[in-house]
Order: C-alpha cells, then sequence, then structure tokens
C-alpha cells in the first residue's frame, strides 16, 4: 500500500512542531485543530515551503527530504498541487488561460485528458470564457483546485480552501470536493478548524494540538475516541459509511445498509447501491438495556458498550460499536449510573436524528 510518511521537528521559542506521521498514499487526509495548532505549519512543510532542521518525508516511495543525508527537495522540483485559502488566479486571464498557464512552466505535459478531467470533475467547463472578476468565490476557488490539479501532481495540499468563502458558497463546493475522495487516485491533505468539513470529506483524520498530533487514523475511529476533544464536543459525532439498500416509497424512507445493520433516513433521491456517509450526532443517541418495544424511534440497534468517559457539565461520553462501526452518545452522568453501564455491557442504541453528508 502507498503512504505518506511525514516526521519534522521545528522550533520557533513559543511554537514548536514535532509530529511523526504515516498516512495512506490514497483518499483525503483531513488536518484538523484550532488555530495554533499546527495545521498550516505542517503543510508548509510538506510543500517544502518551510524546511524543518529536523524531518523526513517520503511520498509513495519517493523521499523528498532526510535532514541525516542533507536531502531536501526546493518545492518547484515537487511534484504537487498547493490550494490556499485564496484563489490567487490571474486577474488578466481568462478561466482557460489561468489553467492553461502553468501547463507551459512543467517539463513534461501531462496532457488534455488530465484537465478535461479535472474541468469536468470541478464543473467548471461553463466558465472556460469568463474573468475571474465575473467568478463567485466558489466558482474561483473551483479553477483553483482544477488549475492544480491540471499539473498532474503526486499529491494535492489545501490549506483551509473554504475559510474565505460564506455559508452559501462554502455549500455550493463542497459537494465538489466530496467527489475528489471518489474520483481521485493521488491523496488530497486538507487543512480545516471546521467539523462540517471533517465529516463530508475526511476518509483519514489527524487531530493536531499544540504542534502535535493528538491522533490519527479512519475518520470513524478517531472521531470516536474518548481521549482526544472531538468526543467531548457539543458537536461530536460519528460518520458511517452506508450503502441504500431499499426505498419505502409509501413512508417516503429509504433504508441503508451497514456491516452489521440497517438504518431507515428519510428519502434520498439516489438509486440502490449507492454509497452514502451519515453523520450521527452523540447528542441524538440514547441507551436502552433491553429493547424497546413501543417507541417511535425507527433506528433502534444493538450495541457493545467500549469506553464511557465523563463529560462536561454532568455529563457522560459512552463510545459503543454497533456493527464494525462505532458511535458516540451523550448522556448524562446520572443516567448513566442509573443504567450501570460498564464496558462490555450489551445494549441498544436509539438513534434520534442522521443527517447525510452525500
Amino acid at each position: 500500500m502507498t503512504t505518506i510518511q511525514a516526521r519534522f521537528q521545528l522550533d520557533y521559542g513559543d511554537f514548536k512542531l514535532d509530529v511523526d506521521l504515516k498516512l495512506p498514499g490514497t483518499g483525503i487526509t483531513v488536518l484538523f485543530g484550532h488555530s495554533g495548532s499546527g495545521k498550516t505549519t505542517l503543510l508548509r512543510c510538506i510543500a517544502g515551503l518551510q524546511r524543518a532542521p529536523q524531518g523526513k518525508l517520503e511520498i509513495n516511495g519517493r523521499v523528498w527530504q532526510d535532514s541525516e543525508r542533507g536531502l531536501f527537495l526546493p518545492t518547484h522540483k515537487r511534484p504537487l498541487g498547493y490550494v490556499f485559502q485564496e484563489a490567487n488566479l490571474f486577474s488578466h486571464l481568462t478561466v482557460w488561460d489561468n489553467l492553461h498557464y502553468g501547463l507551459k512552466r512543467i517539463k513534461q505535459n501531462p496532457g488534455t485528458v488530465k484537465l478535461e478531467h479535472a474541468v469536468e470533475l470541478l464543473g467548471i467547463g461553463h466558465l472556460m470564457e469568463r474573468m475571474p472578476e465575473r467568478l463567485s468565490g466558489g466558482e474561483r476557488q473551483r479553477v483553483a483546485i482544477a488549475r492544480a490539479l491540471a499539473l498532474n501532481p503526486e499529491i494535492l495540499l489545501m490549506d483551509e480552501p473554504l475559510a474565505s468563502l460564506d455559508f452559501k458558497r462554502k455549500q455550493e463546493i463542497l459537494p465538489f470536493l466530496s467527489r475528489l475522495h471518489q474520483q481521485l487516485d493521488i491523496p488530497v491533505l486538507y487543512v480545516t478548524h471546521s467539523q462540517q468539513e471533517v465529516a463530508q470529506l475526511a476518509d483519514t483524520l489527524v487531530i493536531l494540538e499544540d504542534g502535535r498530533a493528538l491522533a490519527s487514523g479512519p475518520l470513524s475511529e478517531t472521531q470516536s475516541r474518548l481521549d482526544v476533544p472531538l468526543a467531548q464536543d457539543r458537536e461530536a459525532a460519528t460518520v458511517w459509511q452506508a450503502t441504500i439498500a431499499e426505498h419505502e416509497a409509501d413512508y417516503h424512507l429509504t433504508r441503508v445498509a451497514f456491516a452489521g445493520g440497517s438504518l431507515s433516513l428519510p428519502a434520498v433521491d439516489a438509486k440502490i447501491g449507492t454509497p452514502l456517509r451519515v453523520q450521527i450526532y452523540a447528542r441524538d443517541v440514547s441507551i436502552a438495556l433491553e429493547a424497546p418495544t413501543a417507541t417511535s424511534i425507527l433506528n433502534v440497534l444493538p450495541a457493545t458498550i467500549t469506553g464511557i468517559a465523563d463529560g462536561r457539565d454532568g455529563q457522560s461520553v459512552v463510545q459503543a460499536q454497533v456493527g464494525n462501526q462505532a458511535l458516540l452518545a451523550h448522556i448524562t452522568r446520572k443516567s448513566a449510573l442509573m443504567l450501570g453501564l460498564q464496558i462490555g455491557m450489551a445494549v441498544y442504541v436509539q438513534i434520534k436524528g442522521t443527517s447525510i453528508l452525500n
């Protein structure tokens, strides 16, 4: 399996970066953390824009930096694409000319097929003759991403590409970004402090704090870990991978299946077999010791408790396993004590609400 190995140490005095990561060489890896956690610094080290005195970087078998051997590949020799918070398009060039500008500067033209695929992937074919000033913020960022992909990079780096957009523009571009992990065969490293973007885009999640990686791994596993701040957050959630199994037209419902069970959701306009991401907020999960026999909640599933932690304001955070999916529940500490919840106990979880991400 292709991988990314990134080990960096640098010291700014008031900030230190010290990470040692092994990441998958496919899909979208999200670097998540609050401002000052080291997300952008790490991304700049990978791009070669920041040279860590101690570091080693290997992308799919090719070494880009090894401080012990005195090896450092400068940014212009690294086959990467970089998308910043601002699109930085050339204002005097059309979209078509912006996309083709970079192709003239690389030794080997990747060909029009790659560029055409990027244009199709990001839905910008109708914008080719427009000037940047006539584009919305979301359209400009889609052009910037296509420009980066047109260079046929071995890795795509994205530094909070939605940070400068308002809510409406973010909703406009998120579906296009969701396609990246479905259709690209190159790894994407995506920096954000937005939990919405984490849930919608991440295949792998790295949680950074004070220059260190608190956790790293597949999205659902990392989200549900009790030893990281996300599990305690009021917006704590887990994301399940599921597949559309059945449409119940009479009830305007869709049943989606996952390994170990199924969920009933509001009707989804998609074909049987379509993969979906389903987000479940911890606040929408309750726990019962026996299967409820009279309840309006449709999604009642057997589960096994795998962890319990004290949360804030009299709350307990319960981690459970449902089939092959991890799940979080926020319940009161009093409820946890009354039910006598313990690790390894078989229970039933009631899921009161879900959100369909894609």
